[in-house]
This record gives structure tokens, C-alpha cells and sequence, in this order.
């Protein structure tokens, strides 16, 4: 980045800090941790509907994966969006619009009563997921900025209680016989009421008093020409085709080749997200005690032994130990990622956050159809040892991506110093 442009945000995060002050600070930091709760709270309770609805609709593996792909084709599409959305309203103006959206559209999954039903539902609920993730990151980084503390795996361990939350609860709603409509509404309700309120203490993005040569580098051509983007974007696009996979067919696989209840089948990826929310929370403690690039590809080194010892016993104790060494091994990365993201030299954060998205949510539309069609040709066993193989990519990519040697606040200015 020039010298001009530099000094020039420098300047006004330096400002912004003094004006916004700790307790500003602090209500913002409230804000948008509640918002990642709610966001996968409701992403999750919709996991143990899915062997539920695939019988209900009399699906087969390939068409639910046909059928999964509405929500990530959703949010992919609504990348391109908020990538120019986020410089004109801003990253609270635009979590307020589309939180609205997610809790509408959301009952509306519950109510397909056909393929191509559900697909345009989730296509629908897919669109507000997408953009209230994109301008949830945008706003959570203008948090750990205005704090200069490492704050995204706070932020990230958050949903993933709220997902580790949203999992339990569909458990238990359909051990109960609460529908997929019924349930979304009774935790939506609550959300717009209490998050609602809360994110009007949100804080405004520091994207005034940039020069025009930083606007042009904001743009989303410039920002996909950077070739240490498209690096954290592969990074992504394998995480969250792992955490999609996990996510959507974990339930099915243990309902099919276990033979398990319904209700027991959702445990898988409640194990995997209460691996993932146990590390997200210390993750900001674990990253100021060991850099990324030592830390992450350990940690995938977990996932990969952990899950493909699960597959190749295919006994439902190591299975279960499996998902949750893959909820463990995956934790860090995409929280890692977003940060390292917004502080490339040259990108406005609010692009680079929207780009990396776009990687990762396509990897959500690749992965349930692959997995789907993996398992109509073969057997879904076999698909799901595609996750092995990328946490394994993943390992070797945080190893030896220079970005992730600064993307942590602190560390990484100490080291450029």
C-alpha cells in the first residue's frame, strides 16, 4: 500500500478509536457476538430436520444434495452483493437488513413440499445467510480493530455455540415431533426482538477519508487479482466444503449406514460443533501463544487422523470421535482467515472479507452435491473420505501462506516492524 493511503486509514482508525472509547467499544464487541450466535443458531437447527425431510419428500442422496445446494447458491450470489453493498451502507446498516431477512426466510425451508420447493426456500434462506455473514465479518473486524486485540475467533466461537446450540435444539424438536416451520419461527422471534435492539450499537466502518486510489483498489476486480486472495480464498473454499459436508450429511450418514434414530443421528454434528465451539473460545488465548502457521496445520493434522480413522472403522463411538476431531481440527481456520483477509495491503476489508466468503460458500455449493453424487455412484462412506484429503490440503496450505503470519493484530505489526 503507498505511504499516503496508509497513513490516511491509519489516521482515521486512530481517530475512530478516540472517538468511538472502551465502552463504545465494548457494547459493539456485544453486538456482534450475539449476532454470530443467532446466525448459526439458526443455521444448525435445521441439521436434525434432514433425514426427516429427505423421507418426508422420499429423497435420494443425489437429489437432497440437489436440494442442498439452494442455501450456498444463495449465499455465493449474495457475495457479489454485499461486496458493493458494503462501502455505500455500511457493515451495521447492512447486518440490520439482512438479520430481518434470515429470520423471515428461514420457516419458509420448513414448508417445501416438493424438490424444487426446497431448493428455491433454501436459495431464499441462502441469500440473507450469505450477506449477513459477509457484513457480520466487515463489522467484526472494525470491532477488533477499534480494540487492537485479536477478536475473530471470539466472534467465530460464538456462532459455533450458537450452532452447537441450534443442533441440540433441532435434536431435541424433532425427538419432540416440532416441526422444521415451527421451530425456526420460535427462535426467530426472540432473535429480531433482542439482536435487533442490539445492533444499533454496532460501530461505523472505517471507510471514510480513504483517498480515490484506495477506492479504486477497493473494487472487487482488483481485489480478485491479488494472488495472496486467491490463496485464503482456496484455504476457505476446503474448510467450508468440510464444515458443509459436515454439517448436511453427517445426520444422514449416521441414519443410513448405522441404522441409527433420527434422533440419535444428529449427535454427529452436535459432537463436531461442541469440538469446534470448545476451541473457537480459546482461540484468541491459543493464537497469542502459538503463530498460525504452526498452530493450524496441527490442528487439520487432527482432522485428518481423527476422521479417516472413523470412516475406515465405521463404528458409530469412532465416528462420533471423528466428526468431533474434524469440528476440532477446523475451528480456526475460516476466523483466521477473514482476519489475515482484511488486513492484505491494498483490499478495502469489507471486499476482501465479501471475496473470501465467495471462496467458501462455493465450496458449500461444490461440496453437498459432490458428497451426493460421490455416494449414488459409490456409497456415501466413500464420499465423505474426500474431508480426510482436504483437512490434509489444508494443513499444508496454513503452513506455508505468508498471510497467515500477520493476521492476527499485534503479531503481525510486530513482525513487519
Amino acid at each position: 500500500m503507498p505511504m499516503s493511503t496508509y497513513g490516511a486509514h491509519e489516521a482515521v482508525r486512530i481517530g475512530a478509536s478516540r472517538f468511538l472509547g472502551p465502552p463504545d467499544a465494548r457494547k459493539a464487541r456485544v453486538a456482534v457476538t450475539a449476532v454470530f450466535f443467532v446466525h448459526g443458531l439458526l443455521f444448525a437447527s435445521w441439521v436434525a430436520h434432514i433425514p426427516h425431510v429427505k423421507e418426508q419428500l422420499h429423497l435420494g442422496n443425489g437429489a437432497l444434495g440437489f436440494a442442498l445446494l439452494g442455501a450456498p447458491v444463495g449465499s455465493v450470489l449474495a457475495m457479489t452483493l454485499a461486496a458493493r453493498l458494503l462501502p455505500r451502507l455500511g457493515s451495521r446498516r447492512l447486518v440490520q437488513i439482512a438479520l430481518v431477512g434470515y429470520c423471515v426466510a428461514g420457516p419458509l425451508v420448513g414448508l417445501g413440499r416438493s424438490l424444487a420447493g426446497l431448493f428455491l426456500a433454501l436459495l431464499a434462506w441462502g441469500v440473507f445467510q450469505g450477506t449477513l455473514d459477509v457484513s457480520m465479518n466487515t463489522q467484526g473486524l472494525s470491532v477488533e480493530r477499534a480494540t487492537g486485540s485479536p477478536l475473530m475467533p471470539g466472534f467465530h466461537g460464538s456462532w459455533s455455540l450458537g450452532s452447537f446450540a441450534g443442533a441440540a435444539l433441532g435434536t431435541v424438536g424433532v425427538a419432540i415431533g416440532l416441526s422444521l416451520s415451527e421451530q425456526v419461527l420460535v427462535l426467530a422471534a426472540p432473535t429480531l426482538l433482542i439482536v435487533g435492539v442490539l445492533t444499533t450499537q454496532m460501530l461505523p466502518d472505517e471507510i471514510a477519508g480513504l483517498t480515490s486510489e484506495s477506492q479504486r483498489r477497493a473494487s472487487l476486480r482488483h481485489t480478485l487479482r491479488n494472488a495472496t486472495m486467491i490463496v485464503l480464498g482456496a484455504i476457505a473454499f476446503a474448510d467450508m466444503l468440510c464444515e458443509g459436508a459436515a454439517a448436511e450429511w453427517s445426520a444422514v450418514y449416521l441414519r443410513d449406514n448405522k441404522h441409527t434414530t433420527l434422533a440419535f443421528a444428529g449427535l454427529g454434528f452436535t459432537v463436531y460443533s461442541l469440538a469446534m465451539v470448545s476451541v473457537r473460545l480459546s482461540g484468541n488465548r491459543l493464537l497469542r501463544w502459538q503463530r498460525p502457521e504452526r498452530l493450524l496445520p496441527v490442528l487439520a493434522g487432527v482432522a485428518t487422523f481423527g476422521l479417516l480413522l472413523g470412516l475406515v472403522t465405521n463404528e458409530t463411538a469412532v465416528l462420533l470421535a471423528g466428526f468431533g476431531c474434524l469440528g476440532l481440527g477446523l475451528a480456526l481456520v475460516v476466523p483466521t482467515v477473514f482476519s489475515a483477509a482484511g488486513r492484505v495491503s491494498g483490499v478495502n476489508p469489507g471486499t476482501a472479507i465479501a471475496v473470501v466468503s465467495a471462496f467458501g460458500w462455493t465450496g458449500f455449493v461444490c461440496g453437498p452435491p459432490l458428497i451426493g453424487q460421490i455416494a449414488s455412484a459409490w456409497s456415501l462412506r466413500i464420499a465423505l473420505g474426500l474431508l480426510p484429503i482436504l483437512t490434509a490440503l489444508i494443513a499444508f496450505a496454513t503452513a506455508r501462506s505468508i498471510a497467515m503470519r500477520s493476521s492476527i493484530p499485534g503479531q503481525g505489526e510486530a513482525r513487519r516492524s
